[in-house]
């Protein structure tokens, strides 16, 4: 029992066994920046070593939890004035201890899989501790008891992203997508800082469960009206519309992919997108006593769900399609939260991270492969359009991604299926409208996961097929003489400098299966991508038994299987299933035996499908309105300050100037021309009365 308790006071060891590890290598890298990068092996040793460390530990608290060890709280006091106090510390409870263990198993995973991937790159060291760093972020945010030390870590994960994102820093498009992920992310965080103190400044607290008490209270006897404390919730629901990338915050997304794939499986699957869900279900106890919100939760939820798969259906770039089903999936999580299915959408959160992160490392190995072929032209490496028939050359990374692929299509036994039929069916019970859209969601998902699948590997392999590639080459050449402005570019020129650049950094002819060290991770997360879904069926749910709102009872397994409705699971299961198949099999006449030809359907449909290609245009307004908007109004304020403020100003200055240059010549210092001044003055005075 004391070993127990030893390990819940050493709780705290698990985010900042990383944060050593970034401390201690990042401060290398300041202070000797040349010797420490030469040490890449063990930099990474000691790296994944503490990570791995604080996995062990987060295990272990895990199990403690599971068999039945109270909520441990452990607080210190942070600041005080008066009677206003602010403290900070740990707790764990069974929703921190769960995460726990999904963001040290996920991240300690990508850091294994990171030693092959960035083998070669100059900045391997760098990353690992960006790496750690971001890992205890994520961490010390998990184990947070209150909504401040929450916003701390929040906003830690948010840095950690930026700098991760922009590794590459010396490409436009990363520097670009890690200053439009924190620009976004700085929106949705502005509204959940006013949410929080206005939070504070009705309930006097920061406890998540004291301030859901409180403020029911305050609505209760009319000391809060209900659309204020609607308005206060909203604002912090901000905060994670913007993390887990729900719209209308969720364009950074997509453009993160421009970090190197390990980063992407981590920010994708256990920790900034986690970040979100995890803090509506920590609000939970204030958002399900207030309606309004609830419903606001569930729609943004289903909307991004469904926005999200309409999107991923027609995009070519491997890594930005896995990016939109990763805002349609949390766009699931999000509506089982806004309907009620707090367990639910905690139980797709971590069947999700499995399979996605699995995901993600497999189109990192697909991108390893393809760059041996195309050159280290990362655009290319990641076009679907050049891939095809991969199975044959990387057996492991094909396998995988299909598992991971018939998991988030919702096809049993796999985990997918299980948490997905849970939220729809637990959306169904509160608004059939809600879950018509997620059901249709569902089909779409499963199509365009198929036609990712197809596309890269089965069918014949077209990558070293010279005229795809000039043609991509071309159109990757035009997209950026349209960002350089018209005229930047003619098409001869564009011509000639895709064909001059076709045979440069070919290396083979075709691609080779990725080293151990990233097809290791690849099938470790391919066992729970399989099994884990089992914790929760509905007919022995252990998951919702486990993780449950606070303050909420819920019945023993025993009871719940007794009264289990097996035709009730049996219609919905089969739903969801059912229209699943029908995406798939979608996906095989079109891009397996090419009974139907996608680019006909896409003449066809042709304003549908240019809304689906161009993201919805969210961009393009976003574009003109804030972008284009926010430069125009700048140059009108520039010209009210020219004109109008440095006018007033150098008027004045004018004035001075001339004043002064008009009274030098009176202030000479002579007497007799004073007397004579005053002299002249008397006798206009003398004049002026004898007139008057």
């Amino acid at each position: 029992m004391e070993s127990i308790e030893a390990i819940y006071e050493y709780a705290w060891l698990v985010p900042v066994l990383p944060l050593v590890g970034a401390a201690i290598v990042g401060t290398g890298l300041i202070s000797y920046s040349q010797t420490t990068s030469t040490l890449r092996r063990p930099a990474a040793v000691f790296i994944v070593s503490l990570t791995g460390a604080a996995m062990v530990l987060s295990f272990l608290l895990f199990f403690s939890q599971v068999q039945g060890h109270e909520t441990y709280t452990r607080m210190i006091e942070w600041a005080s004035a008066g009677d206003f106090r602010i403290t900070m510390g740990y707790t764990i409870d069974h929703l921190a201890s769960l995460m726990l263990v999904i963001v040290t198993t996920v991240a300690f995973l990508v850091m294994v899989y990171t030693d092959g991937y960035m083998a070669h790159d100059p900045g391997y060291v760098r990353f690992y501790s960006y790496l750690s760093l971001f890992s205890s972020s994520m961490l010390g945010l998990v184990i947070s008891p209150n909504l401040l030390q929450v916003y701390v870590f929040w906003e830690l994960v948010g840095m950690c992203s930026y700098l991760l994102i922009g590794f590459w820093y010396g490409r436009k498009p990363a520097a670009d997508a890690c200053q439009k992920a924190f620009v976004t992310n700085r929106v949705g965080d502005f509204g959940l800082l006013l949410g929080m103190l206005a939070l504070f400044w009705a309930t006097g607290s920061f406890e998540f469960e004291v301030m859901g008490d409180r403020l029911t209270e305050l609505v209760t006897t009319g000391g809060l009206t209900t659309g204020l404390a609607a308005i206060f919730a909203i604002l912090v629901f901000l905060g994670p519309v913007a993390k887990s990338a729900q719209f209308p915050l969720h364009v950074w997304l997509p453009d993160a992919m421009e970090g190197p794939t390990p980063i992407s499986a981590l920010i994708h699957a256990a920790t900034m997108v986690a970040a979100g869900v995890f803090l509506v279900a920590r609000m939970f106890p204030v958002f399900e006593q207030l309606p309004t919100v609830m419903t606001v939760v569930a729609w943004t939820g289903a909307f991004t769900a469904f926005m999200g798969a309409s999107i991923a259906i027609t995009q070519n770039d491997i890594k930005k399609g896995l990016a939109y089903s990763t805002m349609s999936q949390l766009g699931y999580m999000v509506m089982a939260m806004g309907v009620g299915a707090y367990g639910a959408g905690l139980f797709h959160l971590m069947t999700h991270a499995y399979f996605k992160a699995m995901l993600f490392l497999g189109s990192g190995s697909v991108i390893h492969g393809m760059e041996e072929v195309v050159g280290h032209n990362p655009a290319l490496a990641q076009d679907m359009r050049l891939m095809g028939g991969l199975r044959k050359y990387m057996p492991i990374t094909a396998t995988t991604f299909l598992i991971g692929t018939l998991a988030i299509c919702g096809i049993p036994p796999f985990a997918g299926f299980w948490s997905k039929d849970e939220i729809l069916g637990s959306t169904f019970e509160v608004s059939p409208v809600l879950w018509a859209v997620g059901w249709l969601t569902a089909g779409i998902t499963a199509f365009y996961m198929f036609r990712m699948y197809f596309s890269t590997f089965e069918g014949e392999f077209r990558g070293t097929n010279k005229e795809i590639q000039i043609q991509l080459k071309r159109e990757q050449l035009m997209a950026m003489g349209a960002s350089l402005g018209p005229g930047a570019m003619n098409s001869k020129e564009l011509t000639l400098d895709a064909e001059a650049h076709d045979d440069h950094g070919h290396h083979s002819e075709v691609p080779h299966e990725s080293p151990i060290a990233m097809t290791f991770p690849l099938m470790a997360l391919a066992v729970p991508s399989v099994l884990i879904g089992l914790l929760g069926t509905p007919f022995a749910n252990y998951f919702e038994a486990f993780i449950h709102p606070p303050g909420e009872a819920v019945e023993a397994l025993a009871e719940a299987g007794g009264a289990f409705d097996w035709s009730e699971f049996l219609i919905m299961g089969g739903s969801s299933v059912g229209i699943g198949l029908i995406g798939i099999t979608l996906a095989v006449m079109m891009y397996r035996t090419r009974q139907l030809d996608p680019s006909a359907i896409a003449d066809r449909i042709k304003p549908l499908y240019q809304l689906s290609k161009n993201k919805w245009y969210i961009d393009e307004i976003y574009d003109v309105v804030f972008v284009q908007g926010s430069r125009k109004l700048a140059k009108q304020v520039l010209e009210i300050d020219v004109r109008i403020v440095d006018g007033l100003v150098n008027l004045a200055g004018f004035v001075t100037l001339v004043s002064g240059e008009g009274l030098k010549y009176l202030e000479n210092g002579r007497a007799q021309f004073y007397a004579l001044i005053v002299f002249g003055a008397v006798l206009g005075l003398v004049l002026l009365s004898g007139i008057t």
